[in-house]
This record gives structure tokens, sequence and C-alpha cells, in this order.
């Protein structure tokens, strides 16, 4: 007969329990699983929408354009003040961009971290880059900070050009509609489509190197959902008492967003995917959790004896950085997870 597994406590026949590493581990597994899931069922019925359309011209089939949000965005100002819609924008464009509003503020900026699809074409990406080893591009802070007003510079000329020339004006640049509308497929003209295939290129180049380098700088819905998610009712946010400060949610956040900086609740750039959530080794240190908007507008006011801020109410919204408390038989989770990078 052979050996039986023992427990901590050592009850014979259970299975061991797992170590705060290896729970941490199965935690990021099952989520990349479950998102890449949803995230493959999207671009899957994408594609087959522009397979369809480029096949049954003739009987109108939808375009990508049909489930956009952002087409919402674009023909907004139009509708309202001509009761019309610009030219390849449809009503579903209205019931999208509506849908896509309620969950941003519910659930904040998820769309782009689960669903949109250019968002997993640049996760693919990523997977490649580090399959392939490749050195990835670091934007100093200061710089990246700049880069990110990007987004709105985008939105607003798109805007503008939107309302003057009652068309999509932007779909001919989009990356998105470049990519996933199939046009190079079925409708190849290189005298008209070579500004758009330019810009895909160097969007997909650039976003091997940084990663999701178009959601971070240039992506114009992603401006709108930055503004509109400081009303989101869920969102990250941190426990002062059970933070350690070992900024292990940092690294992962494909947006680079400085996840352990003291505020009451993640950026809005967050995109939802949870990887902070998901590494984090200390239970209840960071969560989802619903609460008014405005507590995440609130900003320190005391500093207390043990150099945490905090503000009035009873929400804490920050605590100063500490490195976590290890003695010497305790691996380190840092280091163990470089090890197997």
């Amino acid at each position: 007969m052979g050996p039986q597994s023992v427990t901590r406590s050592g009850e014979p026949g259970a299975k061991p329990r797992l170590t705060a590493y290896q729970r941490r581990l199965r935690a990021v597994t099952q989520l990349h699983r479950r998102r890449h899931l949803v995230q493959l069922a999207v671009v899957v019925l994408i594609v087959a929408m522009a397979v369809r359309h480029g096949l049954e011209t003739e009987v109108g089939a939808p375009s990508v354009d049909a489930l956009c949000p952002f087409g919402a965005v674009e023909t907004f100002w139009t509708w309202v003040t001509t009761g019309s819609f610009i030219s390849k924008i449809h009503a579903s464009n209205l019931v999208v961009g509506l849908g896509l509003l309620l969950s941003v503020l519910i659930a904040g900026n998820a769309f782009c971290g689960w669903i949109c699809p250019f968002g997993a074409v640049q996760d693919a990406l990523t997977w490649v880059r580090r399959a392939l080893h490749i050195p990835t591009l670091t934007v100093a802070p200061r710089v990246d900070r700049a880069l990110r007003y990007g987004r709105f510079v985008v939105l607003a000329i798109v805007l503008v050009a939107s309302a003057t020339t009652l068309k999509l004006w932007f779909a001919d640049f989009d990356p998105y509609v470049t990519l996933f509308g199939l046009h190079w497929l079925f409708e190849p003209d290189p005298a008209a489509m070579w500004i758009g295939w330019a810009i895909l290129a160097a969007v997909l180049g650039v976003s091997v190197l940084v990663e999701r380098a178009w959601c971070r700088y240039l992506c114009p819905l992603g401006g709108v959902l930055s503004v509109l998610g400081h009303l989101s009712i869920l969102r990250v946010r941190r426990n002062p008492s059970a933070c350690t400060g070992c900024d292990l949610c940092v690294k992962p956040c494909p947006v680079g967003i400085d996840v352990a900086k003291p505020v009451a609740a993640v950026s809005t750039d967050c995109i939802g995917c949870l990887e902070c959530v998901s590494n984090c080794p200390t239970g209840g240190a960071l969560e989802v959790s619903a609460a008014a908007p405005w507590t995440a507008w609130r900003k320190p006011i005391t500093l207390d004896d043990a150099g945490s801020t905090r503000t009035r109410g009873p929400v804490a919204v920050a605590i100063g950085r500490r490195p976590p408390s290890r003695d010497a038989s305790t691996p380190d989770p840092t280091r163990q997870e470089a090890g197997q990078s």
C-alpha cells in the first residue's frame, strides 16, 4: 500500500495544502483561461460577421462597424442635431453604445480587458513577445503620462471630422476596422488603403514592445471610457490593513498602471482584466468592491502615526508602502516568479 498524502495538520488521506504562491499561480491561470476564452469568442463573432459581409454584399449583411460602440460616439452629435446618422452607422451602434455606457457605470472599463477584439490581438502579441523573449521597451513615467493624452487628441480630431464630413471618417485609419473589416481580403485596394495598413503595421509593431500601446496612448474609445470610469460603482480597491506593500500587483498590469499608488481606487485607465487582483499574494489587499463613485475622489488629508494617509469618513484611501515582513525560511514569491518567466 503506497504512502498517503499528509496535510500540515498531519491528517492522512487529505490533499496537501497549497502554498500562498501556488494559490496565486492557480488563480492567475484560471483568470487567463476565462478571459482569453471570452476574447476568443468575441474575435470569432467579429470575424464571422466580416466574412459574411464580404461574401454576401448583395443582401446587405452588416459590417463590423455595426457592432462597434465607438460608432455611437462618432455619430452622436449628428444624431442629436439632425436626427440622422453619419454614413455606415446603424441604430445598432447606439444600442451597443448604450449597453457599453451602462456597463462602464456599473463595472468600469472591463470592455477593453474582456471584449475588445483589438485588445485581444495586442494580448496575443504580448504572448508572442514573451515566448520569443523579446525585450520590452520601458517608457519613462513622465513620458508615459504625456503620451496618454494622445487618446483625447485622437478623440477630438475624430469627433470634429465626423461632424463636419458626415461620414465614418476614422474608418480609413482605425486599426480595428483595417484588421477586422477584412477589406484587405475581399476588396484589396493598395492605393486607397495603404495609409490604414501602415498605421496598423506601426501599431502592431509598437504593441510588441510596449504592451497594449494602442490602448494606452491612442485609442479614442479608451479615452471616453477613462473619463466615464470615474462614475463607475465597481472598481479595484485597496484594503490598507491587508496590503503589505510588496508591489507584486504592479508588474502584471497590461496598461502600465501603478496599482500600488496610494489612492482610493486604481486609475480609470484600468481595463478590468483583474491581473493585479489575481497576482496579489495577500487575501483582501486588492479586491473589486462596490462603492459610491465619489468615495474615490477624496484626497488624503491627514497622516497617522504609521505613515498612512486617510480621508474623512470610513474609507481609508492610501497607505505608506512598506516591505513585507518575511523570515529567512519563507520563499520570496517575486524571485520565484522571475525564475519561472
